[in-house]
Formats: C-alpha cells, sequence, structure tokens
C-alpha cells in the first residue's frame, strides 16, 4: 500500500480506462503539512527525493479510525437479536417443566410404600411421644386456667362496652370536635344495648344447658365436658411464647441465604478484604433440601482456598460445618465458587438404604447407585472400563465403601469375583457364597493365594488381548469387549472384579512385594479394556504403601477423610486439593462421604455419602446374587468349592546363590553373580540385571558392597558385589524361622 496520492512511474492507473470510480481518502497520521486529503498539498512527495521504496506507514497507531470523509461510522457492539423461535417450537418450550398430576413417588409401588411406612412410623412416634407426656400437659393447663378465665372475663367484658371504640371518644374529645363525639356516644351506646341483650340470652341457655347436664347427663359426659371446660380455659391462659406440647422432633437450624450474608460469610474467612470484590452471576436460590449461591471471588482467589477455610466459612454463616458444603464449578473459572447450604446437618442425618437391597439386578456395563450427594440426588458409578482406589483414615467407611461397589459387581450374574480382605476380619466373610476366588487375612497362606491368583489373571489378560484380535471385525467392530461378548462364556471376556482391601499389605511385603506391585501395576494399566476391573482400598496411600504406577494410572477415586491435603492428593489425583477438591477439610464426623472423582462423564469431581448396607444387609443382598448365579449356572471357584493350585515355593534365591557361589569365592560381583542365575534358571533370572539382585536381597537383610577383583580381561576394578558368608547367614536365618 502506498500513502501518495501519485502513483509511481511504473504504474499507469489511467491508461486504456474511463474514471469509473472515486477514490476515498484515509487519514494518514504520518503526513505533515496537509492541507487537504483532496487538495493534493504535502510537504512529503516523489520531488522531495524520497524514492517509493522508502516510502513507510506507522503500524503503532492505536487510535480508533472509524471515520470516513469525517462522518463517524458506528461500529456495532451488541450481538444481533437471535431469531424469533417457531411458533410450534414456543408451544412445545411451555410444555416443559410441567409438574406431573400424580406426584412420582405415588407412582412408584417402592416409594409409595417407602412414604407409607414413613408416615406410620412419624405418627407412631409422635403419638408416643405426646402420649407419655398427658400427665405433664394436663397439669400445665390446670396452672393456666386462672389465666383463662381471667383473659375471656376481661374480653367479655371489653366486647360488652365497647372498650375497643374507645380510643376514637377519646381523640374526639382532645379535638373538641363535640359533633363525632355525640355520633360515636349514639353508637357506643347501641352496641351495648344490643351486646347486652344477646349476652343474657347466651347467659340464660348456658344456664339451662348446664342444669340438664348436671341433672340428666351420665357422669362420664359431665366429666369429659368438665374436661373440655378446663381444657379450653387453660389454652386461652396460655403465654404466646411457651406452647403447651413438647416438640417432638428438634428441627435443624436453617439458614435462608441473601447476598449480605455470604458476603459477611466471604469477610469472615481473611480472604475476601472489600465486599465490593465479589459479585453474584446467578441469583441466590433453592436447590434440593438447601439454598445455592454461585460467587465470584476477587481476583488471585480460589474456590479451593475457600473451601480449606471451610470452617471459617461457617462460622461466618452461623451454622454447623455440615451444612455448610462449597466447591468448585467444573471446568469454570477458579475464581467462581458454588456455595451450598443444606437445612440440616448432613453427618447428623441418617444415610440412605442403598436401593438394591432388597431388589434389583446390575448391569456392570451401565451405571449402577452408589450414594446420594449433599442436596440428595442419585450419585451413579459405573466399573466398566476403569479402576477404583479408596482411601481415608481407618474409621471412616472405606471398607463400607468397597464392599458396596462389590455388592452392585455380585448382582451381575455374569461377572467373577476375587475377594481378598487382607484386614482379617469378618466384613467380607459373606462373598465367600458368590467369589470365584475368597481370602482373608495377611499370613503367608492367604498372600501366596493371592499372587497365585494374579499371575493366572495376567495370563488371563494376554489370552483375552489375543481373543479380541482373532475375533472378526463385524463382531467385534471396537476392539473392546462388549456386553454382547462378556455374555458368550466360551470366550471368556465376562467381567473380573478383584478387590482387595487394605492393599498396602500386598505391596509392602518384604518378600513378595515387589511382584505383587509388578502384577497389580500392569493389571491396572491393561486389564480395564478386556474387562479386568481392579479395586483397592487402603488407609496408607503413599509412595511406600501404593506404588505410583498403580495409583497414577487408577480412573475412579473415593477419598473419605485423610489428614492432608498431600494424601487427599495422592487418593484423588495430582493438584485436586488446589482445584477446591480437597478430602482433608473433612471432619471425623463426615463419615461414609467423601469426594468421588471420575466416575461421571459429566461430573469430574462430586461430593457424596455412600448408601448404606450394613452386615446384615449384605447377607441379603449375597443371597439374592447366590440365587442369581445358580439360575444362570454360574456358581464357579470357591464358591463351588474349587480350590486353585497354589504355586509352591520350590525356588529360593538364597539357595540358588549359594549353588552358584563357590565356598573359594568368598567376595563376587553382582554382574558376575546375575550371569551365572541367569545359567542356572534362564526361566526365573534371565535379564536380570545388578540392580535388581540387590533390590531381591534387600528383604533377606543382604546388602551389596564394593568388591575389588580382577576380570577375565586381567585389569582390576572396583564393582558393587555381595560376600558369600552374607548369604550363606541369610540362608541359615531362613531355615530357621521356617522351623
Amino acid at each position: 500500500m502506498y500513502d501518495r496520492d501519485e502513483f509511481p512511474a511504473e504504474f499507469d492507473a489511467t491508461a486504456d480506462r474511463e474514471e469509473s470510480a472515486t477514490v476515498l481518502g484515509f487519514p494518514d497520521h504520518d503526513r505533515t503539512g496537509e492541507a487537504d486529503r483532496t487538495g493534493r498539498t504535502t510537504d512529503t512527495g516523489p520531488e522531495d527525493g524520497i524514492a517509493p521504496e522508502d516510502w513507510t506507514v506507522n503500524l503503532d497507531d492505536e487510535r480508533d479510525d472509524n471515520t470516513i470523509e469525517g462522518t463517524v461510522v458506528e461500529l456495532p457492539v451488541d450481538p444481533a437479536d437471535a431469531p424469533k423461535p417457531d411458533f410450534h417450537a414456543a408451544l412445545d418450550e411451555r410444555l416443559k417443566g410441567l409438574r406431573p398430576v400424580v406426584p412420582v413417588w405415588m407412582r412408584d409401588r417402592d416409594e409409595a410404600r417407602y412414604v407409607a411406612r414413613w408416615a406410620a412410623r412419624y405418627s407412631a412416634h409422635t403419638g408416643a411421644y405426646h402420649l407419655a407426656r398427658t400427665p405433664k400437659y394436663s397439669a400445665k393447663l390446670l396452672t393456666r386456667v386462672p389465666r383463662g378465665a381471667g383473659r375471656i372475663t376481661v374480653g367479655t367484658a371489653r366486647w360488652l362496652f365497647d372498650r375497643e371504640a374507645a380510643p376514637l371518644r377519646t381523640e374526639a374529645v382532645r379535638r373538641g370536635d363535640v359533633e363525632t363525639y355525640l355520633k360515636l356516644a349514639r353508637m357506643r351506646n347501641d352496641r351495648v344495648r344490643s351486646r347486652l341483650a344477646m349476652a343474657m340470652l347466651a347467659g340464660i341457655g348456658g344456664t339451662v344447658l348446664v342444669t340438664i347436664v348436671l341433672v340428666l347427663a351420665p357422669e362420664a359426659v359431665r366429666w369429659m365436658l368438665a374436661g373440655a371446660l378446663l381444657a379450653g380455659l387453660g389454652l386461652a391462659g396460655g403465654p404466646a411464647d411457651r406452647p403447651l406440647l413438647d416438640v417432638a422432633r428438634i428441627k435443624p437450624r436453617a439458614r435462608k441465604l441473601t447476598a449480605d450474608v455470604v458476603t459477611r460469610a466471604l469477610l469472615a474467612t481473611g480472604l475476601v478484604k472489600d465486599a465490593a470484590d465479589i459479585s453474584f452471576p446467578a441469583p441466590i436460590m433453592r436447590d434440593g433440601p438447601g439454598w445455592r449461591a454461585t460467587v465470584d471471588l476477587p481476583h488471585g482467589v480460589t474456590s479451593g482456598k475457600v473451601i480449606a477455610r471451610r470452617d471459617q466459612l461457617a462460622s461466618g454463616l452461623d451454622l454447623p460445618l455440615g451444612q455448610v458444603w462449597p466447591e468448585p464449578v467444573p471446568g469454570g473459572s477458579l475464581r467462581r465458587l458454588v456455595l451450598w447450604v443444606g437445612d440440616e446437618d448432613l453427618s447428623q442425618s441418617p444415610p440412605a438404604l442403598w436401593p438394591l437391597i432388597k431388589r434389583g439386578k446390575v448391569d456392570l456395563f451401565a451405571t449402577f447407585p452408589f450414594g446420594r450427594t449433599q442436596r440428595g440426588t442419585e450419585v451413579p458409578m459405573s466399573l466398566m472400563f476403569t479402576n477404583l482406589l479408596v482411601g481415608s483414615v481407618p474409621r471412616m467407611g472405606k471398607t463400607f465403601a468397597l464392599r458396596l461397589v462389590l455388592l452392585a459387581a455380585g448382582l451381575d450374574p455374569t461377572a467373577e469375583l476375587h475377594v481378598y480382605d487382607l484386614k482379617g476380619g469378618q466384613d467380607f466373610m459373606a462373598f465367600e457364597q458368590i467369589a470365584h476366588r475368597f481370602a482373608v487375612g495377611n499370613e503367608a497362606p492367604a498372600i501366596d493365594y493371592a499372587l497365585t491368583d494374579l499371575r493366572e489373571l495376567r495370563k488371563r489378560m494376554q489370552d483375552r488381548y489375543r481373543t479380541l484380535r482373532d475375533l472378526p471385525a463385524d463382531i467385534c467392530p471396537e476392539s473392546k469387549v462388549t456386553r454382547e461378548l462378556a455374555d458368550k462364556r466360551s470366550l471368556d471376556l465376562f467381567p473380573i472384579v478383584v478387590a482387595a482391601d487394605e492393599c498396602q499389605v500386598w505391596f509392602t511385603h518384604k518378600e513378595h512385594g515387589e511382584e505383587f506391585a509388578e502384577i497389580v501395576t500392569d493389571l491396572i494399566k491393561r486389564g480395564p479394556a478386556v474387562g479386568i476391573i481392579i479395586a483397592l482400598a487402603t488407609q496408607k496411600p503413599d509412595g511406600d504403601s501404593i506404588p505410583s504406577g498403580i495409583r497414577d494410572n487408577v480412573g475412579t477415586r473415593f477419598g473419605m477423610r485423610v489428614m492432608t491435603w498431600q494424601v487427599s492428593d495422592m487418593v484423588l489425583g495430582s493438584g485436586m486439593a488446589k482445584s477446591g477438591t480437597n478430602a482433608a477439610a473433612l471432619t471425623r464426623a463426615d463419615k461414609g462421604i467423601g469426594y468421588l472423582v471420575g466416575a461421571s462423564d459429566d461430573v469430574d469431581s462430586q461430593l457424596a455419602r455412600a448408601d448404606l448396607c450394613d452386615s446384615e444387609h449384605t447377607a441379603l443382598v449375597v443371597v439374592r446374587a447366590r440365587a442369581l448365579r445358580e439360575a444362570a449356572d454360574l456358581i464357579t471357584g470357591h464358591a463351588a468349592g474349587h480350590a486353585p493350585v497354589v504355586d509352591e515355593p520350590t525356588v529360593s534365591l538364597l539357595d540358588d546363590l549359594l549353588a552358584v557361589l563357590p565356598a573359594t569365592e568368598t567376595r563376587v560381583w553382582s554382574e558376575t553373580v546375575t550371569a551365572r542365575l541367569a545359567e542356572l534358571r534362564p526361566e526365573i533370572y534371565g535379564g536380570w540385571k545388578p540392580s535388581q539382585l540387590a533390590a531381591a536381597l534387600k528383604p533377606y537383610g543382604v546388602t551389596t558392597v564394593q568388591v575389588w577383583r580382577t576380570g577375565d580381561d586381567g585389569q582390576g576394578a572396583n564393582k558393587r558385589g555381595i560376600v558369600r558368608d552374607d548369604i550363606a547367614a541369610a540362608a541359615r536365618a531362613r531355615r530357621q524361622q521356617a522351623s
């Protein structure tokens, strides 16, 4: 582009064409001394000796130029109006949100029965509560009878003599308005005469009625009427601030949220310095059994910081901690906070019963009910193609949560269960009736049993991948397990659920810990694609107890109360505490309550309370699950009385080392030892490196040392190695321990 009116010589703007357009002049802020855009008068030009290639344009000018020939052109900034909806679409839109004619709970048989049972239970409790306090209520009524009689007498006298109009007559006297006063006086006299007449008639009628009752009515009726009279007088004499009946149920303190209340609470956290720094992008509204407020915090203040100070927020709201639940907005701004304040303390309200206790089946390829949010809405969970990690401090409900997931898997008769209770209690004993593999405790037989099972599962995983690879594309188009493939038992592609409570026992085992970690890591990484699901529960999710390869590859996590945000991130995932999902913010009273991550495609993380299914309910569900499997002829493994063949520990590393180390060699390099071991048992030691040898000897208390030796090339070198006497001593100690 050129900022001169004359074209260079090589251009001929008028050659062979007639003028057919008008050239508009645009402002040029670099040109000075220009008299007029159309006057062709400038201080610079070709005659000044400036060549066309040296002409410049100022690209840094930030002035908004929206003028043409001196006329300001208004640029549109508002979006265009949306097109008007179709008439039929508008009518259909008005049909949305219509409330059902018959409530949902009346149309569902189970819900109707539940409501009926609740109403009966509530009525029975309330009736019994007040019946037990009848003597107290009677005494209170008798003490209030004199006051009630006095109130009725005074009220009747005021009505008879028209005392309610006395202020009007007094005001007329004060103003000296004789005419108004006389009118009011005549009206008062008329009212008094008519009311006295009515009172006399009522008195005569009442006297006659009382006489008849005293003479003719049975004694029981007389006592009932006397009691009713006294009760009426007692009710009339009751103070307004002290009701007669006690409260059968203490209602929790509810707080109606307003912008002022929320602002005060945020100021109480110390993170907000000025109320003007926060805003409300949406109205505060009811959301289930509570209130919901959406708040934009000041710049630089994240929702995670407010959540970490939940106790201060609750203090600012003057409410119990269990009613205050701040949460981040998934996928939204980090400074946007959703504050939900419940009508009741969540930790004090009873958990909901699992809806599948008495009836229902589960398809693991779909979702199943797991718990409820603080709003009371159902929280679904899906196990297929993922793994599960449950973590918390002891006594917070992680065993209940893991057991609930296992029960759901048990209600899918095609699922194969492998259950390991490494704590050694009775929490999972009922699963013996339906589990394909089952072991309790952390003793050597249970550890060997579990290790044998995991080795077999690893082989089955390889076979499943081979099966998927060999299936025709029309049967397995996406190369993944489907419900149809799982139902074909011969393909061995049905869901397999492996659950281990207190799984850290496996990974910290002195002898087999590394192998447990290696196999489980492989199953977690590659197993979900072929229907193998790992569910782990632990009270110690640190780096030593659960290897990072396992923690980092678990897709679904449920974290209940932990002590620090670092441990919370180990359970829920790195960075979750910073974004506001922090299990360390939960309290000791929040049993069964935790953050569920990765269970839904719609919500990345959500607060959930696991449904209740205690030991008695668990036994009922397992009986139903057993019946489903018997009907489908799918009782296998441990439940059918078949135990796996446990791999006998016929190979001993210490014995093999003594076999390849002659007594004449007191110190040997590790690389020499691994080469000899590979020759002895290539199927076990093939490919071992010195570092693997050192790790394998560590559980026996043997460490590598620096060894000076001469190599095959005649050169001396100082390398890591082992001492044969240390190996012999460890072997003797192991034999003594075994005996």
